[in-house]
């Protein structure tokens, strides 16, 4: 099922490249945290792969964080690749669902709000377990089920109100429990979801949508409208907008919902779950319970 036009994702990233920098903002701040959760594993890892680089975010907020020596930048969009060559890091154009790499060539893989927009999720999933050596990581963050929840019911309610109809604008999301069961399909081990909710403010829905285009996060959900959006739908969205969630101060806020994934290759190495009934404690005692005797 091809949910989104991986084409419109390359165009969309490519045209965003032009003036990233003044857009780059909130992929600043995911990298940042996504890179943060190195300081939690101790151990370091000589190559690692930066997938869905976009500018090189990753690369620039990295340091020294988890020890890597070689780091590799890859991105669907020839245009972001140019731009993160100039972390000093090896860059390539690749498509996150054909991954051209031999397997266990990384020790990590990092993936910063890039694997959203992939329409075989559990694929690509497997890809990055195959090209990790056993016991090596993964650490991504994609944008999850109520980002621009406001957007999303805006446009809906002013293309109904209008056009007496609606079409997709706005990606579908996977929630948490989507994503973690991929992760257990893809045969990763010790799997780790959290999310963090970002809220940004914006004088208006017009430079909500201006900055999601310069962020190359434009539409690409392959059933959307191909035709321009009519002016007076873009129009009642905005006020509709306004109206419903915006606050004393005029301002409007804008949910972005990450999901960071953290998970393993399988390895030699790995804590084991102890099978069933292999305990050599009682429950009743651990529960402070008299055996065979529940209260409630």
């Amino acid at each position: 099922m091809q949910v989104f036009d991986r084409n419109a994702v390359r165009d969309h990233r490519n045209r965003a490249a032009k003036t990233w920098a003044d857009h780059d903002f909130l992929f600043m701040e995911a990298a940042d945290r996504l890179c943060d959760r190195l300081d939690d594993v101790k151990r370091k890892f000589d190559n690692a792969l930066d997938l869905g680089c976009h500018g090189g975010c990753v690369a620039k907020n990295l340091g020294a964080r988890g020890g890597i020596k070689n780091l590799t930048q890859t991105d669907i969009s020839p245009a972001m690749v140019k731009l993160a060559e100039k972390t000093g890091h090896p860059s390539v154009v690749v498509d996150e669902e054909s991954l051209p790499f031999d397997d266990g060539s990384f020790d990590l893989v990092l993936s910063n709000l890039s694997l959203h927009w992939v329409n075989d999720l559990p694929g690509a999933l497997i890809q990055i377990r195959k090209s990790l050596k056993p016991d090596g990581l993964m650490l991504a963050s994609v944008f999850a089920e109520r980002t621009l929840w406001e957007l999303r019911e805006s446009l809906m309610a002013a293309e109904i109100e209008i056009e007496s109809g609606m079409s997709p604008r706005v990606s579908p999301f996977a929630t948490v429990q989507d994503l973690g069961s991929l992760l257990g399909r893809a045969g990763f081990a010790l799997p780790v979801l959290d999310t963090d909710t970002i809220t940004v403010s914006y004088p208006d829905a017009f430079k909500l949508m201006a900055d999601l285009r310069g962020m190359g996060e434009s539409g690409a959900v392959s059933a959307r409208r191909k035709t321009f959006s009519r002016e007076d739908t873009i129009l009642r969205a905005a006020s509709y907008y306004q109206e419903k969630f915006g606050g004393e101060d005029g301002r409007i806020p804008a949910t972005f919902d990450i999901v960071t994934m953290t998970a393993w290759a399988p390895g030699p190495n790995q804590p084991q779950p102890l099978k069933p009934g292999s305990g050599d404690v009682n429950l009743s005692l651990v529960l402070g319970e008299d055996e065979g005797k529940n209260e409630i």
